[in-house]
């Protein structure tokens, strides 16, 4: 899936950008807690999930 496309669903609905990132698991169960609490915490999470593995540089 195309970078991009993961960037703005992680933005608009943090919980499939999780889902599509690492699968179903505990990763997706927290995102789709922090997101119901707000959007906010929701979305951090799913842009640091799909941005940890990538080089600084």
């Amino acid at each position: 899936m195309s970078t991009l496309v993961r960037i703005l669903l992680a933005i608009f609905i943090p919980p499939v950008a999780v889902l599509v990132t690492t699968g179903f698991g505990l990763q997706f169960l927290l995102n789709i807690v922090l997101w119901l609490i707000f959007w906010l915490p929701g979305t951090v999470h799913a842009l640091w999930l799909m941005n940890r593995d990538r080089p600084l540089v």
